[in-house]
């Protein structure tokens, strides 16, 4: 696939709406096009999967899958428009230039798939944005058919910098209980309001120790984002609520950072969530040094975001990939064709420059 056809595959793929658990048009359109090339693809649910090759498993991950276009957009969002070097389309940044620019590199890979000395795997899933069930589901698919990866690249917009750890999300539920009566009488009757003390318990979580920063990821972040409570303008709340967004570092764990806010409030403190855990690989890792002799000039860094190198559990990886994660999610969203291009290459690079450690048996 040269320069010309992944541009126009990008394309392509924009024009094909993929909202999550839309994604199946897409899935098909992706099969095809690799069909067209000589090389079986296959399906699981609406997520895409092609192998090529002998040896040690090379994973190239990213998503099918896009957000909806906000009311915001001034352009048509499945109308891919290039203006200026610049791709407008939704899921162009995020991340179907990943796909797209992984695609390219596979393709280009497999077509010296005797010589490669490693099988490369294009793992395209479903439902990134919504809880990455399709990746979390494809992952051990992968495994039962012998496909289980040695190394892992996780394509989003990072601007082709190196991601070497990314945080966990821990997601809570604080529930404070009160006593419903007449809002005129509440004073008087003692009863305790539910959302004065659910205020009282977000104020005091303000001062739990959460652990000292991350030297990449920096500190435990704790941010309520969703409240409710009451019933009606008149009568004191008997139940209030809150989500807690914690995202979280490799330390403390998950169960020491609920055991830390727990002491500290006296409303309930539920788990809704502890599955997306957090990554890191060592800078030292070959990996990240084939990372970066693929890519001279990139850094390495710590990610905020949550991306599916979470599934991949126990298996040393990378996020990276072309575009801006600035981008993500806005209106009129873009990438440049020359950042799409420079990741084609970028990972075609860099499972090549994975051939030495993985084929020496040094991957872990």
């Amino acid at each position: 696939m040269n320069d010309h056809e992944l541009l126009a595959l990008h394309r392509e793929m924009i024009a094909i709406p993929s909202l999550s658990r839309q994604e199946g048009p897409l899935a098909d359109h992706m099969v095809r096009r690799l069909g067209e090339r000589g090389v079986e693809a296959h399906t699981f649910g609406a997520s895409v999967f092609a192998v090529a090759g002998r040896g040690p498993v090379v994973c190239l991950n990213s998503h099918l899958d896009t957000v909806p276009a906000s009311p915001a957009w001034t352009r048509p969002p499945h109308d891919p428009a290039v203006v200026g070097g610049r791709v407008y389309g939704l899921g162009s940044n995020d991340a179907k230039a990943s796909a797209a620019a992984m695609t390219a590199a596979f393709l280009r890979l497999a077509g010296r798939a005797e010589t490669l000395g490693v099988r490369v795997l294009l793992a395209l899933s479903a439902e990134e944005e919504i809880g990455s069930r399709g990746t979390e589901q494809l992952v051990p698919e992968l495994a039962r058919r012998g496909l289980a990866p040695d190394a892992v690249v996780v394509g989003e917009p990072t601007d082709l910098e190196i991601a070497t750890s990314q945080k966990g999300l821990l997601v809570l539920e604080l529930v404070a209980s009160g006593r419903a009566c007449h809002a005129a009488h509440g004073r008087a009757l003692s009863a305790p309001n539910a959302l004065r003390l659910l205020a009282r318990d977000l104020v005091a979580l303000d001062s739990v120790d959460l652990g000292p920063p991350h030297p990449r990821l920096g500190p435990v972040t704790l941010e309520p984002t969703m409240a409710s409570g009451g019933t009606a303008r008149n009568m004191v709340p008997a139940v209030a609520s809150c989500v807690l967004d914690v995202r979280t570092n490799p330390d403390p764990g998950p169960d020491e950072i609920v055991e830390r806010l727990r002491a500290a409030v006296k409303s309930e403190l539920k788990v809704a969530s502890s599955r997306l855990r957090p990554v890191e690989i060592p800078d030292e890792h070959p990996l990240v040094r084939a990372a970066l002799a693929a890519r001279p000039g990139a850094r390495t860094f710590g990610s905020r975001g949550l991306s599916d190198l979470v599934f991949f559990k126990g298996i040393p990886g990378i996020k990276a990939g072309p575009g801006s994660s600035e981008r993500s999610h806005t209106a009129d969203e873009y990438v440049l064709e020359t950042e799409i291009l420079d990741g084609a290459r970028f990972y075609e690079a860099l499972v090549l420059g994975c051939r030495s450690f993985l084929c020496d048996g040094r991957a872990a």
